[in-house]
């Protein structure tokens, strides 16, 4: 990693520091918390409320679909990870179900759209996702989403990469390597940002069941920002 001089980061931490409060405006803060937790419900719900592992293939997932079992099972699978199912990145590959993404119920009650979410054809009946955990799941789906088109293009993000490397060395580095390549039991972090969809909702929302730190409150460019400096790391 290349050391910055002082001037240079002084320089980055006034750019990111005075973005912040501009952010946090338009974020849903009072219920942070909340909306985190759905975040990673929303990527692989059993982990986060400790239940079994699905085994079947959710009953509302086409049949013709490329997929089976427990993903099946996995809300941004059908929904994307950019909250538009298939008019993003999911519009086409091994992915693609054609089933609508979630935008449309941004900023609704999260009332009703937990009970969406326990009728058919979802079927999320208390027994695999308590009252508690939907409610945090309906906050997420209500307040927790963004536009990834303002921060991503052609399969990349357009932040910052100079602004996410110090970012990444004081939040990142520690359990992820300066080479991104630490943790042996995932691909290397170069690598995983060729997703940058999904690389954003992990950083901002954290990893189901892990101690990786959620960096919702600081909003969306810093996500892109530190995406943008993993594009940089070995593959």
């Amino acid at each position: 990693m290349r050391i910055f001089s002082g001037i240079a980061a002084i320089s980055v931490a006034a750019t990111v520091l005075s973005a912040m409060p501009v952010q946090a405006e338009d974020l849903a803060l009072e219920n942070a918390a909340s909306i985190v937790r759905g975040g990673q419900i929303y990527d692989k719900w059993w982990k986060v409320v400790k239940a079994e592992e699905p085994s079947s293939t959710h009953s509302a997932y086409p049949e013709d679909g490329p997929r089976d079992g427990s993903t099946t099972w996995r809300c941004k699978e059908c929904h994307g990870w950019d909250y538009i199912g298939p008019k993003g990145r999911y519009s086409s590959g091994s992915h693609f179900t054609g089933i609508v993404g979630i935008e449309g119920a941004a900023g609704g009650d999260p009332a009703t759209i937990a009970a969406a979410m326990r009728d058919e054809p979802h079927g999320f009946g208390a027994d695999l996702i308590d009252d508690a955990a939907m409610a945090d799941l309906a906050n997420f789906v209500s307040h927790g989403q963004f536009d990834m088109s303002s921060y991503i293009s052609d399969g990349k993000s357009t932040g910052d990469a100079a602004v996410g490397e110090p970012l990444y060395a004081t939040l990142c580095a520690g359990c992820h390597g300066a080479d991104g390549a630490k943790i042996t039991e995932m691909p290397p972090l170069g690598e995983i940002s060729s997703n940058p969809q999904e690389t954003m909702h992990k950083i901002l929302f954290g990893q189901p069941a892990e101690s990786m730190p959620a960096l919702y409150v600081f909003g969306p460019q810093v996500a892109a920002d530190i995406t943008a400096y993993l594009h940089t790391l070995p593959q």
